[in-house]
């Protein structure tokens, strides 16, 4: 079962996401697999400390999205391929870099100097 123990509820953004925002995450690192099964919505709940409809919501959504493969009263489970996982990585890294370009910019920082900054961070990861 997908462990739920590194989850951690920050403010800012709805829990709901957050959830879904975790679960996506650890698709894209290979922590969470095809056919892993989900916690049930009243033990994330409690795991958790939020209302059932917040988790509810978020199972919804990873439904919806293919994500994630539910019954009525049985568990669900992950179902995903590589392209989703694909999809998904390319959506993270998508947002990641938006959201340093954003602060990049109120910074004042060039677009030049940000490549930069990308370039030798990138050289320090070799």
């Amino acid at each position: 079962m997908i462990s739920f123990e590194q989850f951690c509820i920050e403010d800012g953004s709805p829990i709901y996401l957050q959830i879904i925002n975790y679960v996506q995450r650890e698709i894209a690192s290979g922590a969470i697999q095809n056919n892993d099964e989900m916690p049930s919505r009243r033990v994330l709940s409690a795991l958790i400390g939020v209302n059932p409809n917040t988790i509810q919501k978020a199972y919804r959504y990873l439904e919806e999205e293919g994500i994630i493969e539910s019954r009525s009263g049985a568990k669900s489970y992950v179902r995903i391929d590589d392209g989703q996982i694909k999809k998904i990585r390319a959506r993270l890294l998508e947002n990641d870099v938006k959201a340093i370009v954003r602060n990049m910019k109120q910074m004042g920082i060039s677009a030049e100097e940000a490549l930069a900054l990308i370039r030798d961070a990138w050289k320090e990861e070799d």
